[in-house]
């Protein structure tokens, strides 16, 4: 009996105190992460443009995702790394400047995800991702990059990319 009043002590502790740290966050303070998130955001793009290697990583997680536009590209971070390093060394990554974007933020305050409507190299994109708040600066964690193709285009793009497409869908 005496374990199961103090396992119930202890249940009843660790649900108050995980209660506690997960408290709601109110909307003022939903609307300033938002700004936050946008300035990160348009940062980390600014980063890629000026081909700013140390500013373009610190906006990510040690763990994050970059999933690109090519069947292959799913990067951990340290690979996209090591796949973007010698864009920025020659002093031209990418370009990327968002035409618009929407946000939203968990009810807690800690995880966000967006997508945004992308004017590229590449022309029109659509990025999408999922930030997380670290040590309170919020930190890019999921980001997946497509190439916006009008839905009148496909059939022409599925002719373009079936062979490629036979090749990784061979190799999975």
């Amino acid at each position: 009996m005496k374990k199961l009043i103090v396992l119930s002590i202890i249940t009843a502790f660790i649900s108050c105190n995980t209660e506690k740290s997960r408290q709601k966050v109110e909307d003022f303070r939903l609307e300033k992460s938002k700004t936050e998130i946008n300035i990160v955001l348009d940062a980390w793009h600014k980063a890629a443009a000026d081909a700013d290697f140390d500013a373009y990583f610190s906006k990510m997680t040690a763990d994050a995702i970059f999933i690109g536009t090519d069947a292959t590209e799913n990067w951990e971070n340290a690979a996209f790394k090591e796949f973007s390093k010698p864009y920025f060394d020659k002093g031209k990554a990418w370009s990327f400047t968002a035409l618009e974007r929407n946000v939203f933020i968990s009810e807690y305050g800690d995880i966000a995800w967006f997508d945004e409507l992308l004017d590229t190299q590449m022309e029109l994109c659509r990025g999408s991702g999922v930030l997380k708040k670290v040590d309170d600066t919020w930190k890019i964690s999921h980001y997946v990059l497509s190439i916006a193709i009008p839905n009148d285009n496909v059939p022409e793009v599925i002719k373009l990319k079936k062979e490629n497409d036979s090749i990784v869908k061979s190799q999975l």
